[in-house]
């Protein structure tokens, strides 16, 4: 009998990196996805078999996905420039959106195709309307808002409506506070909602046996947002990082 399969998207991303080590470990198959030969090398050695896909090219992800037919897929795509720089963020920020909208769409479609029971995807913990804080999940994004903050929670409101409402996917949705660590281009907290790349590659892991399908936050308890959800189902800890040697 093959073991679960994951099929995880953004596999050489800033949370794919740390995420994959963790879902080997815990004895999953991993596929991975890149849009670069040369990154595929970098994944098979960590264990991972690479996929090289575009996620923007439906056939071609929906072709791939049949093929692997895993249980559950992870959306750890992003489209952000390295170290986030300052100079490129803006418009990247467009770009983002896109992934969040059509590359979502594409990772839906493919997943209900390939016959997929599962969906965990990547969100962000500060699109919430002004309100009382901490923020809980049932609290309203701020779709009322104008300018790039609203390119972005219009794309963060599109790829969660399509993870929850595209039955009979389990469309588990993880919304990250600010990341800092390896590969974020951040080595100290920062923002109102801090939270280290490790603790959000454990979410995703805890997200495939343990969440209902739903909304999490995941943050450090700032007192931005409440994590009390995900320390309740999850069992999750913002204080988890991987030992060393773990990651790649």
């Amino acid at each position: 009998m093959n073991r679960h399969r994951v099929f995880l998207a953004g596999a050489a991303g800033a949370i794919g990196r740390r995420l994959a080590p963790l879902l080997l470990g815990a004895g999953y198959e991993v596929f991975g996805t890149t849009r670069s030969k040369e990154k595929a090398g970098a994944l098979e050695a960590q264990g991972v078999v690479p996929v090289v896909v575009d996620a923007f090219d439906a056939r071609g992800l929906a072709n791939e996905m049949t093929a692997v037919r895993p249980a559950t897929v992870i959306h750890q795509l992003t489209d952000l420039p390295p170290g986030l720089d300052p100079s490129r963020l803006a418009e990247a920020l467009a770009r983002n959106a896109r992934i969040r909208s059509e590359g979502t769409r594409n990772l839906v479609a493919a997943a209900l195709a390939a016959g997929a029971r599962r969906l965990v995807a990547q969100s962000i913990a500060w699109a919430y309307a002004p309100g009382p804080r901490p923020y809980a999940e049932d609290a309203p994004l701020d779709l009322g808002t104008e300018g790039t903050r609203a390119v972005t929670v219009q794309g963060v409101a599109t790829l969660e409506g399509l993870v929850l409402g595209s039955p009979p996917l389990e469309g588990v949705v993880l919304r990250y506070g600010q990341l800092y660590g390896p590969g974020t281009g951040r080595d100290a907290p920062a923002g109102d909602a801090p939270l280290h790349v490790d603790a959000a590659a454990r979410a995703a892991l805890l997200a495939i046996g343990r969440a209902r399908p739903g909304v999490f936050n995941l943050a450090e308890d700032s007192g931005f947002v409440s994590i009390a959800r995900a320390r309740r189902e999850l069992g999750w800890d913002p204080a988890f990082r991987l030992e060393r040697g773990q990651a790649a």
